[in-house]
């Protein structure tokens, strides 16, 4: 799951009813669960976690071999190629930037006086995908969270001049708002957006304490450092890379602290403002310099994708679309003497559960209705980046496509679990399907435990979600079968201690019995997409549906 884009029961809030299955397609389902295997999970993880694959980065040999392995065992199943061309690869051309630190620099100007800032320590950027060197010197101008939400009568930039101005905002925004809306007023790309619509040529973004916990400055500046990486469109140009922003940097607890220097407001009175909630904005005392030197490299890497013809001539051209991705991060600070971050729970597992529902789909004695695609990505550790690509330029037609159910991280790994979290599925009829479904495996449903994490956007459905499709991910519920095991507290400790290390390894305790389980879950609720004789509609009046789905829906 990447960090760059970080109970109701269903029924009574999702509109329509999802159309019971058959008493012969539930026989069939119940079979075709019971294909889905711990061992063979465990089998899948271990080789796409092993240190041969380096971490499986975009455009690596690592990953080339994992997405060798995932096509051969799709073929050995039966089912048909669905990339480029009728093979099973769908190439994702894509541009990397790494910032050449020596050569860039960040300096506030107060009263004339330059304060050099220290690069790893007081502020980290981001490499650039439209140009190799670029400066901005402005004022800056602090906006709350840089959020402007109508829908929530919310607005950040509400009385402030921002034109031709670097803005600052706080990680996130604010908690009041309901957690899947919270995600996309959080999201990197919507506030980029709105900085421009009002005008701003540079960004400053920094983490509240709460956040800080969460995602410590040591870990996050690796990872940054790392590089950045869009898709490039049919004319070379790379997607989401914004020409007005002319310089941006995320700063640290020191860096954000000399910003507000002698501000109207100090830096603890404007964390406590958004943390209740209200918008605020105000001119700050200073000037920014940034000068940011990149060295970029275009590279491909590849989606795989497999297809199961539907069975019922009406509706076999409607395909409902599995997603998982296959990347991790590669090489990373090593942990232990071991600097391969192998990425088994993000995302070996998610990719190993989806080669099990895809052998239970082909182990069907008839095909669902609807045709499926099975679609491994690359990229997503990036900003979803493969996912999105294939959300614009999908094998099949766009509008064929009536649902998404995505994987990230194989739920039930940590513990044998109670309940689920199903991200999304209140937005559209999707819930109903999720709420049969999990009620038929015996789960309960709970809302997002964590909604801080914006995990809504953080993932592969929220590229289908964009493009006006309804998409569900299946997470981890926090109530462990056994009640001794707090499982909110066990997901949280793993977040901070292991996600996006080495830790993230084989050698940690996961539960593959209750995996499986989970996975035969994922199957059955796109079994029942696939099944019926309406595709999945938004809920009248729904955020999601209202503001993505009229427009991209043809």
């Amino acid at each position: 799951m990447t960090f760059l884009r970080l109970c109701v029961p269903l029924l009574l809030i999702s509109t329509g009813f999802a159309q019971q299955l058959s008493l012969s397609d539930r026989a069939a389902a119940d079979l075709a669960i019971k294909q889905i295997r711990p061992e063979t999970i465990r089998a899948h993880m271990r080789f796409l976690s092993d240190n041969m694959l380096t971490g499986r980065a975009p455009g690596t040999p690592g990953y080339d071999i994992a997405a060798r392995y995932v096509a051969s065992e799709l073929e050995a199943m039966g089912l048909h190629p669905a990339g480029d061309e009728r093979t099973w690869y769908q190439q994702v051309p894509l541009r990397k930037a790494v910032v050449n630190e020596p050569h860039s620099s960040v300096e506030f100007i107060r009263n004339g006086q330059v304060q050099q800032l220290t690069n790893a320590t007081d502020y980290v950027l981001s490499g650039d995908v439209l140009r190799t060197e670029i400066s901005v010197e402005a004022s800056v101008v602090f906006v709350g969270f840089g959020v402007t939400a109508p829908d929530q009568q919310y607005d950040d930039y509400a009385g402030a001049e921002v034109k031709g101005k670097v803005v600052a905002y706080v990680h996130g925004a604010p908690a009041r708002f309901p957690a899947t809306e919270r995600a996309y007023y959080s999201d990197g790309v919507t506030k980029t957006k709105n900085a421009i619509s009002h005008g701003a040529i540079g960004i400053l973004e920094f983490l509240s304490p709460e956040d800080q916990k969460r995602l410590p400055w040591d870990w996050l500046v690796p990872q940054i450092q790392a590089g950045n990486m869009q898709w490039l469109d049919n004319n070379g140009m790379p997607h989401n890379a914004f020409a007005e922003i002319r310089g941006g940097a995320l700063l640290s607890q020191r860096g954000a602290e000399r910003l507000f220097t002698a501000a109207l407001h100090s830096l603890e009175q404007v964390l406590a403002t958004a943390r209740s909630g209200q918008p605020q904005a105000f001119a700050l005392p200073v000037s920014i310099r940034i000068h940011l030197v990149s060295k970029p490299t275009d590279l491909r890497s590849s989606n795989i994708i497999a297809k199961l013809v539907g069975s019922d001539p009406a509706l076999r051209d409607q395909y409902v679309v599995y997603t998982t991705h296959l990347d991790h991060l590669g090489i990373c600070p090593p942990v232990n003497e071991d600097n391969v971050c192998h990425g088994t729970i993000d995302n070996a597992s998610g990719a190993s559960s989806l080669l099990e529902i895809a052998r239970a789909y082909a182990s069907l004695p008839h095909a669902p209705r609807r045709s499926v695609l099975f679609v491994f990505v690359t990229g997503e550790e990036m900003g979803g980046l493969g996912s999105d690509y294939f959300a614009y330029f999908p094998t099949v037609p766009r509008g064929s496509i009536v649902a998404n159910v995505n994987i990230d991280g194989a739920p039930g790994l940590y513990y044998a679990m109670k309940d689920i979290v199903p991200l999304g599925a209140e937005h559209s009829s999707i819930g109903n399907d999720v709420e049969l479904a999990t009620r038929q495996m015996g789960y309960e449903i709970s809302p997002d435990p964590m909604p801080e994490e914006i995990q809504f956007i953080r993932s592969d459905q929220y590229s289908f979600v964009l493009q006006g499709i309804p998409a569900v991910q299946i997470i981890d519920g926090v109530k462990a079968s056994d009640p001794k095991v707090n499982g909110l507290a066990v997901i949280k400790k793993w977040l901070i201690t292991q996600y996006h290390t080495p830790l993230d390894n084989m050698d940690q305790p996961l539960d593959y019995d209750s995996a499986a389980r989970a996975s035969g879950l994922n199957f059955l609720v796109g079994y029942e997409l696939a099944q019926q004789d309406q595709p999945p509609a938004w809920n009248k009046g729904d955020f999601w549906g209202s503001t993505f789905g009229p427009k991209h829906r043809q």
